[in-house]
Parts: structure tokens; sequence; C-alpha cells
């Protein structure tokens, strides 16, 4: 055999074996402990603990945002790891691509016996470092979709894009066995395998 033809081989084989391995990690973060989806471009999962993901359905898209059901049982700050389960790419069609692009809907029920008075979500790239405005990952702070988040259980969602990515919903409550929506946009231009969001429930002071 030529040695072009060996070459063009070798590289084939490179490309079929990492394609294999992208989709038996996909598989294993389905599997994974906690809840997780592998058929759309993220995966959600519960891994890290306090509180249990229950269902998620969904593409991610405006018009089909992923819903992911979740149930807390701590008011202590909890957090939800998100991976990419599609290749990478910003300008990629929605469904085949990770875009860094999410339209998302979390419906919570609160299990933590203590009513709540808000929600705090923020972003992160690396756990427990909250994301800044340089890393390109933000609750949509250039506004691609111009969509603002809602929740119908409180009224106000503040964003706080400097020097951290966060999202406080407020004025309102989540009493204990009630269950809420919270809906947001997430957007990456430089978009990365995983992220992380800090869910962190706001609580009576006394």
């Amino acid at each position: 055999m030529a040695t072009g033809n060996v070459r063009r081989s070798a590289a084939a084989l490179m490309i079929l074996a990492v394609l294999t391995a992208g989709a038996k990690a996909a598989d294993a973060t389905a599997g994974s402990g906690g809840a997780a989806a592998s058929l759309v471009p993220y995966a959600f999962s519960d891994e890290l603990g306090g509180f249990s993901i229950l269902a998620i359905s969904g593409a991610g898209t405006r018009d089909d945002p992923v819903h992911v059901a979740q149930s807390f049982r701590t008011a202590s700050p909890v957090t939800l790891v998100v991976r990419a389960t599609r290749p990478i790419n910003p300008f990629g069609p929605s469904g085949d691509f990770a875009t860094g692009t999410i339209h998302i809907v979390l419906d919570v029920t609160n299990e933590t016996g203590i009513p709540w008075v808000g929600l705090e979500l923020e972003l992160q790239e690396h756990i427990h470092e909250p994301s800044i405005y340089g890393d390109g990952l933000s609750f949509d702070q250039r506004q691609i979709e111009r969509v603002t988040a809602t929740s119908d259980a409180f009224a106000n969602a503040h964003y706080d894009f400097e020097p951290y990515d966060r999202l406080l919903f407020e004025a309102g409550a989540l009493n204990p066995h009630a269950h809420a929506e919270f809906r947001f946009v997430i957007t990456d231009i430089t978009p990365l395998p995983t992220f992380y969001i800090k869910l962190d429930p706001r609580i009576p002071a006394s």
C-alpha cells in the first residue's frame, strides 16, 4: 500500500476512535450518578448532591427549552453540572452541536421544610470559581436572544454581570412542598465542554 494511503487510513482510524470515545463518554454521562440527559446537546447532572433531578426534556432552543425538574433537599447552595454531549461549535446548527446558547426552564420543588424568599443562580466555568466577564459565559449578557428571565413565583429577576455572572429571582415566595418555574437563557461565546450553575435558595433571616 502506498505511504499516502497508509497515512490516510491511519488518520481515518484515529478520527473514528475519537468519535467512538465521545459517544461512549456521552453514554457514560447519561448513566452516571444523578439524572442526566444525552439526547440534547447538553446533559445536566445532580452528581454533586443536595438536590435530585427528577426529569429532563427539551432541546434547549427558544421554541423547545430544556425543562429540568428538580427536588431540593437542602436550603444550602447546590451545584448543577452541565456537560456538552455534542461537538462544540458556536455557529453550528442547534441540535447537531453544543453552541453555547441554552434556553432553560428549572422546575424546582422546595422539599427543604423552609420557605424561600428568592433563588440566586451563579455561573461558573470552573467549580467554585464565579464566572467573569472575560470568559464569555453569562446569562445572555450581550442580549443575543433578547429574552428576559422570569419566574412564576418571583416577580423580579435581577442580573449582576460584574465582576461575576449572577441572576437573582426575588419579590415572591416558594413555600415547602410547592414548586416554581425559573426561565432564563445562558450564552457562551467560547463554549467549554463542562460548566456549572450554583443554585442558592434565599431563606428568611429569622
